[in-house]
């Protein structure tokens, strides 16, 4: 029997320890890892860094980009990792991909206590693209405080506390479960 492919999705806040997480699930999956702020960076570098409104649109051109990279992997039979700060605005491209595909997504969402976010975001060092230091500190705090909303896609949803170390092995333990 052949398995359909699965999508992990990883979604949260700046700062909520997506890429991290991403990045050890794919080596504890062995599965590729597809981050959107390498898709944003390469872009930047390529087309130049601008307001904070052109670092829009390159984000919304690096999900469309994701979501296209991910429906080559799945249209060949196999899962893959999409991390990103995911919106709902993004669910009906996903949802179109995953059927055309023959595919399943779970989804994680990424959460911090918000004065970890905002430490974490304030000591990281991003591509200056991003526009980081244009970010008022009391803006970052309050969508930190916003739990992330999971997406309007079927599957399970599971929320991942990553200021609590012993979260890992439960939720990769649910993961493996979830992708037999």
């Amino acid at each position: 029997m052949v398995r359909n492919p699965d999508l992990t999705i990883i979604l949260g806040s700046p700062a909520s320890g997506k890429t991290t997480l991403a990045r050890r699930l794919s080596a504890d999956l062995s599965l590729p890892c597809l981050c959107k702020d390498d898709i944003k960076e390469a872009l930047f570098d390529r087309l130049g860094p601008g307001d904070r409104d052109w670092s829009r649109l390159l984000s919304e051109a690096s999900f469309a980009a994701l979501t296209r990279l991910a429906h080559t992997q799945l249209a060949s039979g196999s899962s893959c990792i999409l991390e990103g700060n995911w919106r709902e605005s993004h669910a009906a491209a996903l949802r179109s991909m995953l059927a055309a595909c023959g595919a399943r997504a779970a989804q994680i969402s990424c959460r911090a206590e918000p004065r970890e976010i905002v430490r974490r975001f304030t000591s990281r060092t991003r591509h200056p693209g991003h526009l980081d230091a244009q970010l008022a500190q009391y803006e970052l705090a309050a969508a930190a405080a916003q739990a992330p909303a999971f997406m309007s896609l079927p599957g399970p949803r599971f929320a991942y506390d990553s200021d609590a170390p012993a979260a890992y092995a439960p939720l990769l333990t649910a993961l493996k479960s979830w992708r037999l």
